[in-house]
């Protein structure tokens, strides 16, 4: 029996692209689409080119640029819109028409037997110009089925490749979207059925699951689940899920899923929830001493998959939940192995830490380790200091940042631009810092410890490099550019220093390992 393979259309530079302030250039849109064609969809909406001049240019960028994916182009059910498509380059159009009776009275002002003429139209007139069509009847099921099952039936004898099924307003569920697949496929066999989901209640995946499960052969989908209002079904939620819950395969490589959604979130500035599934930063964090405890045990013990099949690695926060096992495999990565008795007291302190609302980043859990092992130096070894910062800002001019650091002895400076200060500040360190390390700012989070302009500024910060090894810095300043530029310097020392000290461990095992092998030989 030949195994299924569920086809992956995804649209985040067309219906992602359409969430609120998300606006792509050209250039931009080229290079989600080739990390989308590295990822392994089926085919790429490249965005609606009747919309704009940018945007035709960047759907034609996308279809000259030689993917291996199939390039599509959204139009309604009128020759320009299609044309337009077309003489982007497009492999297929995606034309749609609204069917349901709420959008025939109040929006087009059309009957049902209208609507049926137009998509019939459409298709045809799409299908004489030699691309594939694929036929959207927009809010479908919010439409009775008898009238969906006219709509199937017109465009598929009008020469529609491909209907999607959407669920425009996200108020289907699962048993819905069974019902309507199965209700087009009673009406036609050879069309191939896709679903297109929204998560208004939050069911987008698994309305989803529901429509392949129920027949759909293709699934329209986002990176980070992007698009109108409450956006559209995740792409990495719904590859996953079908990879390991249902057999259901997709040609999606999931291992790069991480990296492609770190792109799109920069690409487009939506910021991906901590706690989103799959790739959400804390998806595969651990405080809990219960659960490090059986993570360092077993991963399986609280992990649903390994973290490195999506591009991940698991981490562990210290904190007033985490327990001796955590702290202590945390410490051994930064090269520190305490006695028990002083592991106890490193505990006490992060949780006396925690009780009083400060999060323990791992510049802080060093120094704890340390000054309770009695190691600490009047003053820590650091590969990265801070000479010199200044800021240029005001009204209708760009924000700018001068940064001198030291690095391992050297002194190197850049000045770049930013939004405002804080953000000119950190692009001149990273600046600096790409030079000899690829390093990113993950996560940045600023609070005020008390209130008042004077208020000193707590800022945390998260730094990951190119090996997805991650490390945490805090700065605390009354000046806020300052305080932020403390954090990131103290974050990235931390990330080098933990990966110095874990190269620094590999070598010494190494020479053990040659000079043992030598001792046998003699």
């Amino acid at each position: 029996m030949k195994e299924r393979i569920v086809r992956v259309f995804d649209t985040t530079l067309r219906d992602g692209e359409q969430t609120p302030g998300v606006s792509l250039i050209p250039e931009e849109k080229l290079q989600i689409a080739q990390a989308l064609d590295r990822l392994g969809v089926d085919v790429i909406e490249a965005g609606f080119p009747i919309t704009s001049k940018g945007e035709q240019e960047g759907v034609r960028l996308i279809a000259k640029a030689g993917l291996s994916a199939e390039i599509c182009g959204l139009a309604r059910a009128e020759k320009l819109d299609i044309d337009t498509a077309i003489q982007c380059g497009v492999d297929s159009v995606h034309v749609f028409l609204a069917c349901s009776d709420i959008h025939l009275k109040h929006k087009l002002h059309i009957t049902r037997e209208e609507m049926l003429k137009r998509s019939a139209e459409g298709v045809r007139y799409a299908k004489s110009l030699g691309v594939k069509v694929e036929f959207s009847p927009e809010d479908s099921t919010r439409t009775d089925l008898s009238f969906f099952r006219r709509v199937v039936r017109r465009v598929s004898d009008a020469g529609a490749d491909r209907l999607d099924i959407p669920d425009t307003v996200g108020t289907a569920t699962p048993e819905t979207m069974a019902r309507y697949v199965k209700a087009a496929k009673s009406v036609s066999q050879k069309i191939v059925v896709s679903v297109h989901c929204h998560n208004d209640y939050g069911l987008a995946v698994a309305n989803s699951i529901g429509g392949v499960l129920a027949g759909a052969e293709q699934a329209h989908l986002t990176v980070n689940g992007i698009g109108e209002r409450a956006g559209n079904t995740s792409l990495e939620e719904f590859a996953v899920t079908c990879q390991n819950l249902y057999g259901l395969r997709t040609r999606i490589r999931t291992g790069l899923l991480y990296e492609t959604s770190r792109l799109v979130s920069k690409l487009t500035g939506v910021v991906v929830q901590p706690n989103k599934a799959i790739i959400g930063e804390n998806a595969f964090g651990h405080e809990s001493g219960i659960h490090t405890h059986g993570i360092l045990s077993n991963p399986f013990t609280y992990e649903p998959f390994e973290p490195s099949t999506v591009g991940r690695i698991r981490w562990f926060q210290a904190g007033k939940h985490a327990g001796r096992h955590g702290i202590s495999h945390q410490l051994r990565q930064m090269g520190l192995t305490p006695k028990e008795e002083h592991l106890r007291l490193i505990v006490d302190k992060v949780k006396e830490s925690g009780d009083e609302g400060r999060s323990v980043t791992d510049g802080d859990l060093y120094n704890i380790a340390r000054s309770v092992m009695g190691e600490r130096r009047e003053v820590e070894e650091r590969l990265v200091e801070l000479e010199g910062l200044e800021v240029v800002t005001g009204i209708n001019r760009l924000p700018s940042a001068s940064v001198k650091l030291k690095v391992r002895g050297e002194t190197r400076e850049a000045t770049e631009v930013g939004v405002g200060p804080v953000d000119a500040a950190l692009n001149a360190i990273q600046k600096i810092v790409s030079s000899f390390e690829e390093i990113s700012l993950k996560e940045y989070r600023l609070e005020a410890l008390s209130g008042g302009s004077n208020a000193t500024a707590d800022v945390t910060v998260r730094v990951e490099d190119a090996y997805n090894n991650m490390a945490s810095g805090r700065g605390m300043k009354k000046d806020i550019v300052v305080g932020s530029v403390e954090a990131i310097v103290n974050g990235i020392n931390a990330l080098l220093a933990k990966t110095e000290r874990a190269k620094a461990l590999a070598a010494d095992v190494s020479a053990r390992k040659k000079k043992s092998g030598r001792t046998r030989e003699n």
